[in-house]
């Protein structure tokens, strides 16, 4: 395949303006609807054959998601693509001004393996919201997921504008290699580092998901049903969330000491409620990516201090790559399973003397893509908000945030760079371009050199808005030091 010469073919359509129209871009969102209905029964089976997800757990994290957000931004697409009109002091007489949403041109979007639909599809949304071309690598390590999105994609959207392009390192590279308007990479840290690096040569703007470790702090909850529902909401967030193969998943479980048991042994009774005595033949969890991912979680449990930390939990399939509900109690926190993202259906639970604890620990590490936070007390809740920081931040709850299109989803700091979701998938693929208009009729003398204390003066009285100032000064009653 001629790279070089197929992304100046999808320039030059972006400059013949066919993907400006919105009739091309509600075509190209009705296009992906009818991809996810029609091959619905092909998706769930290849995430099946990648990840080992359940249908029901597939349709809720991706096909319904995205069919949600498709549904979304048509209904919201024509008031997104209008200007808006600016505002101006009233001194700008016979003038106008408005802010007009334009696309970007040729952007690239290179998804994950955990969720290979919608972290794929999603942003594609709002690329194509926005107007732009684009071209979609999906991940190698869901070889399935991204046959299918190869293949099958392009009879569904217009591949003049929108191409699909497999492959792995080397063809990553190769796309980085290339001249992008805007790029928007969801992965890990030490690859997300490379993308921002190639993009250092063309002054590429990118978004960058990376992850992190992600913290669920539980107060210590008086009511038996409080507790139920936070422990409910806390597992299935952790492994029924791609096993625990997904950024915004719970990482680690901050506890008060005197509550850590009662969370445990509550714990255990839910994941059985759950998965079952076996979890394995529940079909409810899904399974480690590859043979490589599987020896990374392995190894983490190596440490004969992290073995001993277990208290629920052991079973690892290699041959099959399951590995079964594994919960921790004070891992050493220096080991890797404290320092590196987790990914996987291991939890650490980490106990403290107090809960407020809970924000030093949390400040004094990099910041994670989302908190979570059980807790019924309000200062505490507060002093949450206000002293740590995250790319987001949930109250008695989990994930919840990632399906909600009124809110911006990604990371700060180390965990990442930009958000998308709902409308800020338009914004993020789109520039917003200031627009003015004068008469020339009116002017200013004093914007014009040369310059004299009397034009200080006017322009004093001008940028503070002080339009009785500035008659008095024009009409010398007013005049400078």
């Amino acid at each position: 395949m001629d790279l070089e010469g197929a992304l100046e073919d999808m320039r030059q359509y972006f400059r013949s303006g066919k993907t400006r129209d919105a009739s091309w871009r509600q075509s190209q969102l009705k296009g992906l609807l009818l991809f996810l209905k029609e091959k619905e029964a092909e998706i769930f089976q290849a995430l099946k054959e990648d990840l080992g997800k359940h249908h029901v757990e597939a349709f809720r994290d991706e096909i319904g998601t995205v069919k949600k957000s498709i549904n979304y931004a048509l209904k919201g697409l024509k008031e997104w693509m209008s200007s808006k009109k600016a505002k101006l002091p009233i001194i700008a007489l016979l003038s106008s001004a408005e802010v007009v949403p334009e696309p970007l041109g040729l952007v690239l979007v290179i998804s994950s393996w955990n969720f290979p639909f919608g972290l794929s599809l999603e942003p594609l949304i709002g690329a194509i919201a926005a107007g732009n071309t684009m071209v979609l690598k999906p991940s190698e390590l869901a070889p399935s997921c991204s046959s299918l999105l190869a293949n099958s994609l392009p009879t569904y959207l217009d591949t003049r504008a929108i191409r699909v392009i497999q492959g792995g390192g080397a063809v990553g590279e190769q796309l980085l290699q290339q001249k992008w308007d805007k790029i928007l990479f969801t992965g890990s840290a030490r690859v997300g580092q490379l993308v921002m690096a190639a993009a250092v040569k063309h002054l590429t703007p990118v978004v960058l998901e990376l992850g992190g470790k992600c913290p669920a702090v539980v107060d210590s909850l008086s009511s038996s049903w409080d507790r139920e529902v936070a422990v409910n909401r806390i597992l299935v967030s952790k492994f029924g969330a791609c096993a625990g193969q997904a950024c915004v998943a719970v990482d680690y479980i901050l506890v008060e000491k005197r509550y850590a048991s009662t969370l445990v042994e509550l714990m255990k009774v839910k994941i059985k409620e759950m998965f079952g005595e076996d979890p394995q033949a529940s079909n409810s969890i899904a399974r480690i990516v590859n043979q490589q991912h599987f020896l990374r979680l392995k190894n983490l449990l190596s440490d004969p201090a992290v073995q001993n930390s277990i208290v629920y939990g052991s079973f690892m399939d290699e041959k099959n790559l399951f590995v079964e509900p594994i919960i921790l109690v004070d891992p050493p926190l220096q080991g890797a399973i404290m320092t590196e993202e987790i990914f996987g259906p291991l939890l650490p639970i980490i106990t403290l003397e107090k809960i407020e604890d809970s924000i030093n620990f949390i400040y004094s590490r990099p910041k994670p893509l989302a908190i979570y936070a059980f807790t019924k007390d309000q200062r505490f809740a507060n002093r949450m908000l206000s002293e740590t920081s995250s790319g987001s931040l949930v109250f008695n709850d989990a994930v919840i945030q990632y399906a909600a299109d009124s809110l911006p989803f990604g990371g700060i700091g180390e965990s990442g760079i930009g958000n998308y979701h709902g409308k800020y998938s338009f914004d993020t693929f789109s520039h917003y371009k200031a627009v003015a208009r004068r008469s020339y009729l009116t002017d200013f003398w004093f914007r014009f050199p040369p310059w004299n204390n009397h034009k200080l003066l006017l322009f004093d009285t001008v940028y503070n808005f002080d339009y009785i100032g500035m008659l008095l000064v024009i009409l010398g009653l007013k005049r400078s030091r």
